[in-house]
């Protein structure tokens, strides 16, 4: 029998990451990840399947992958001889701090990618769908995972080892040049964040989250109402902005009351979607 893939071994979490007990999205509670799909009584315009979600979904940040933007044939001949690998909902993919054995492009599903402080608060940093590739920057360097990554449903992967990989660029030298301007413009994305992070007060980092899961996850339904066609909770969105959660229920609150956001049955809606990109104007706000 040959050698079986990590994952294989790897059971599921909880708290945010803990092996070989009950996973997060097992069990009901205040700071659960709640990405769902729209149950089908929801009279919104909702997908006709959670792979139709999955299809439409990407990166609520931009921090492209490094491997994502490779030409399509390049990227195609890296992984024609990949390994398949089937995750549960809630399955961890791999562990900050993990070693950086390979690299995973997502076939199906979506995945989670976040990091947690030691006091147990977690930090989400994307939410990706199919066509994006996680894992590629420890498998470059060889140095450990440094996020998270979890399945925020059953998910389809394929995996190519970072040997796999390293003898790929052997013969195909080009895949380095493409790597050194993803590279660069990996620094300038996360230049950004950052100084949204440092700079934006609260309620830009909200209207920046609410921002980017409209941009995966957003249908227009009519009269500019954009839809997020997945349920997130508060503590999703603090998570995402890096605020506490109180916070982001007094933001929320505000924009009810001022017909910029409203929620129907767990799903937000953006109702004035160009007010809520007033407030995450880095530009505006200095």
């Amino acid at each position: 029998m040959g050698r079986r893939h990590p994952l294989e071994r790897r059971s599921l979490g909880k708290g945010p990451y803990r092996r070989g007990l009950p996973s997060v999205g097992a069990r009901e509670g205040r700071d659960q990840f709640c990405l769902r799909s729209p149950p089908a009584c929801v009279s919104l315009s909702t997908p006709d399947s959670d792979r139709d979600v999955g299809a439409m979904a990407k990166s609520t940040f931009p921090l492209d992958s490094l491997l994502t933007a490779l030409p399509a044939d390049l990227s195609s001949a890296l992984f024609a001889k990949a390994h398949d690998v089937s995750l549960a909902a809630d399955q961890i993919v791999f562990l900050a701090g993990d070693a950086g054995d390979g690299c995973y492009r997502i076939e199906d599903g979506l995945l989670k990618v976040s990091v947690s402080a030691a006091g147990g608060g977690e930090r989400i940093l994307a939410i990706l769908g199919p066509g994006s590739i996680v894992g590629e920057l420890s498998m470059i360097d060889g140095a450990p995972r440094s996020a998270s990554v979890s399945a925020l449903r059953d998910s389809k992967l394929r995996f190519v080892s970072r040997a796999a990989f390293e003898a790929f660029g052997r013969s195909n030298p080009d895949v380095y040049r493409h790597v050194m301007i993803l590279l660069a413009r990996r620094l300038r994305d996360t230049n950004d964040a950052l100084a949204a992070t440092s700079f934006l007060p609260v309620k830009g980092r909200v209207a920046r989250a609410l921002l980017n899961l409209a941009e995966a996850f957003g249908r227009d339904v009519g009269s500019g109402r954009i839809v997020l066609r997945q349920k997130v909770t508060q503590s999703d969105l603090a998570a995402m902005a890096g605020i506490a959660r109180e916070n982001v229920s007094r933001i929320l609150k505000e924009w009810m009351d001022r017909s910029l956001v409203s929620r129907l049955a767990g799903y937000y809606c953006l109702e004035n979607k160009a007010a809520i990109e007033r407030e995450a104007d880095l530009e505006g706000d200095q």
